[in-house]
């Protein structure tokens, strides 16, 4: 999925997202299992939430993300907050070129339920290894099946003010496990309403199928926990799924 005007309004629909949440949950896992992390890939970064946390944190992180658009706010919501980082326009499928291996790469915000099926699930994990020095740290998150089957489908979300106004529906998808969000948002430019209209779909598996697919790619998994807890073991109604994978 390729953000498009979605970009500038994003921030904006996630001011409430708990991205410190995640922090708290990565520094647990980089405590636990690797306390010299210091080099960051951050995949799938999209406005750099994520990255600009973790840069103000003193990790040296790198930016990636397919939008160019999400990438142009990122690298503007990092410069109003005096933090440096580096912003790449690059595919997750496909990551190459990077000069130095990494401590830790990440993969946050469910950015992973975007790919469209199994082969670009077990390409990222591949590629995600090759970018990783020996024993770097692999931390991801998933929506679960729960969320996918029984939360999402037919929710209905609108908000109305005077900057920006939208209309978000959430319907099943066509393959199992999958979800369609139909989002219709109106922004106030200059005194007059433009429209912009974004169809979203994601996909996810079961927790044992991503294990599979991580053990597959010679990752080992060190801990699999659900909802930022990082000492809850997911359930049946865990909403989502956090992996800690290790490059052997």
């Amino acid at each position: 999925m390729i953000y498009q005007g979605f970009a500038y309004i994003y921030d904006h629909l996630m001011e409430d997202a708990p991205y410190d949440d995640w922090i708290t949950l990565i520094e647990k896992a980089i405590i636990a299992y690797h306390p010299d992390v210091r080099k960051i890939l951050d995949v799938g970064c999209g406005t750099g939430a994520i990255t600009l946390r973790l840069a103000e944190k003193q990790f040296d992180v790198t930016g990636v993300d397919i939008s160019e658009d999400m990438l142009t706010v990122a690298q503007s919501k990092l410069a109003d907050n005096h933090v440096q980082s580096t912003f790449l326009l690059q595919d997750m499928r496909e990551l190459t070129g990077f000069d130095n291996a990494f401590d830790l790469v990440t993969i946050c915000c469910d950015s992973l339920n975007y790919l469209e099926n199994e082969a670009d699930i077990q390409s990222t994990f591949s590629r995600v290894y090759t970018q990783l020095a020996a024993g770097g740290l692999f931390i991801f998150d998933v929506h679960s099946v729960y969320k996918i089957t029984d939360i999402f489908p037919n929710e209905f979300f609108a908000e109305q003010d005077e900057d920006i106004s939208y209309i978000w529906k959430s319907y099943c998808g066509e393959h199992q496990n999958s979800i369609e969000h139909d989002m219709t948002f109106f922004v106030n430019q200059d005194d007059y309403y433009v429209r912009y209209d974004e169809l979203h779909y994601q996909r996810t598996y079961s927790v044992e199928q991503y294990s599979a697919w991580l053990e597959a790619a010679s990752f080992e998994i060190l801990r699999i926990c659900g909802d930022f807890d990082f000492n809850q073991t997911p359930t049946s109604t865990t909403e989502r799924v956090f992996f800690v994978a290790r490059k052997k």
